[in-house]
């Protein structure tokens, strides 16, 4: 072990290679490191940065290199490892990757280009023109669009897997939330929406996107995609639905609410 923290404190560790998240194995379960000093040495040069964790220390590095490790120890992909952490753990550990991709993509003033001092946790601070800087959030829209008794769902080129979700985009500069909706709708498949409404929002730390879910009512048009964004694209019931997205995500649990409503009403 290598670490500069001599403290007989217990601290989280989220330590990364990549996109890959150190997890523990313990009694049968896996959870985040939690010990005085990190489990892996950390290489010279690397920052340690701490990860605001209510009521808990907690502290995230990177390694830049594939390092074995021990039986007790794994390293699971951020996003799979949704289905080992409990929920707390698991979105503790974006906010960490998110503080890492702030760090690495935010080294040099965008003002004056002198190199920027950590001032806390979320904040840095030019030490020539004074300028700060704090993580920035990309946000895209969901929309759940539905017609009569079924939803339409599509699949994007930039999709790793044959699952199909919502239509999705993101936010442009001088637009509203809803404007963005209706934007992405029509720019997509050509249709005309109605009666947007919020249904809620996620984290989406994949590195650092913020995902704000819609609800809307088809009002016109024909589905026409756009091919450069989608392949396919079509409305279903519920009873001949494709294959959808991992319920890590916020789309699922709109399809899953959708899906509720639906057999209410069918009742």
């Amino acid at each position: 072990m290598n670490t500069h923290i001599m403290s007989n404190e217990k601290i989280y560790w989220f330590i990364f290679y990549n996109d890959q998240l150190l997890i523990e194995k313990k009694n049968g379960k896996h959870q985040i490191p939690y010990t005085p000093e990190s489990p892996l040495k950390r290489e010279i040069d690397i920052p340690v940065l701490n990860v605001p964790v209510p009521g808990h220390q907690a502290k995230t590095f990177r390694v830049t290199k594939p390092i074995s490790v021990s039986e007790q120890y794994e390293w699971i992909g951020l996003r799979s490892s949704y289905d080992y952490l409990p929920q707390e753990s698991y979105k503790s550990a974006g906010k960490a990757f998110e503080i890492l991709h702030w760090d690495k993509n935010s080294r040099f003033c965008p003002v004056c280009g002198n190199l920027m001092e950590l001032k806390n946790d979320i904040t840095k601070r030019c030490p020539s023109c004074g300028k700060e800087l704090y993580p920035a959030i990309s946000t895209a829209i969901l929309v759940l669009i539905r017609k009569a008794n079924s939803i339409l769902l599509v699949h994007a080129r930039n999709f790793k897997g044959t699952f199909n979700s919502l239509v999705a985009g993101f936010l442009e500069t001088g637009e509203n939330l809803e404007e963005c909706v209706a934007r992405e709708v029509m720019e997509e498949t050509q249709l005309k929406i109605k009666n947007i409404s919020y249904f809620g929002s996620q984290s989406w730390p994949y590195p650092s996107g913020l995902m704000v879910g819609f609800i809307a009512d088809y009002e016109s048009g024909k589905i026409e995609l756009q091919d450069d964004e989608l392949s396919s694209g079509a409305f279903y019931t519920r009873d001949n639905l494709p294959e959808l997205p991992h319920k890590l995500s916020l789309a699922r649990k709109m399809i899953d609410w959708w899906l509720e409503q639906n057999s209410d009403e069918t009742k």
